[in-house]
């Protein structure tokens, strides 16, 4: 499969480097084509500008700012999101991310009558690993908002029947090596058997 694998971290040297670096490897050596995007090296702009906001519903146009980026997320067959859970969400850069690529046209349209039609069918695998701060009890508590956008927004737009993958490991600002190591261990599984 051709996978895209999207990064958002500003520290390359960080634990959730390490485990996009890994992922990438993993998938790389089971022979799928890797298309590695790390948006901060990227510097991606994740400021919708008044034009694309103007131009958000027009859907000849939409995507005049960021069409490479569109192309290589319809040219992707499996998409991979690896990213650390800051104040309960996404991380401002991939929440931009998103908003300026995920599209109307691109991953959905909805019809004169506001019916919703999902439209991201070459994803026919997706998965995201995330890293939060917090307990899990303790994001429980809040909703654990980055599942629920991962499983119950994103989830819906790719293929039918697409398998789901969210692998996250909560309590990161208390986690020792051991921790951190039995996670990257689970996180090499999922991939292996990719």
């Amino acid at each position: 499969m051709r996978v895209l694998v999207v990064y958002a971290h500003p520290e390359p040297s960080s634990f959730v480097g390490a485990l996009y670096r890994r992922i990438v490897e993993i998938t790389s050596d089971r022979g799928h084509r890797v298309d590695e995007l790390d948006l901060y090296a990227d510097k991606f702009d994740p400021v919708m500008s008044r034009g694309a906001y103007d131009r958000y519903i027009d859907t000849s146009a939409n995507r005049e700012e960021v069409a490479p980026y569109v192309e290589r997320l319809l040219a992707a067959e499996a998409l991979v999101i690896v990213y650390p859970v800051w104040h309960d969400g996404l991380p401002a850069i991939l929440k931009g991310f998103i908003d300026r690529i995920f599209l109307p046209g691109v991953v959905f349209e909805i019809d004169e009558n506001g019916v919703f039609y999902p439209r991201l069918q070459n994803i026919r695998r997706l998965a995201a690993v995330a890293t939060y701060g917090a307990s899990r009890n303790r994001t429980a508590h809040v909703g654990d908002l980055p599942r629920r956008f991962f499983m119950r927004n994103l989830g819906l737009l790719v293929a039918p029947g697409a398998p789901l993958q969210y692998i996250a490991d909560y309590g990161m600002d208390g986690a020792t090596q051991a921790q951190r190591a039995r996670f990257l261990a689970r996180v090499v599984r999922a991939f292996n058997a990719w």
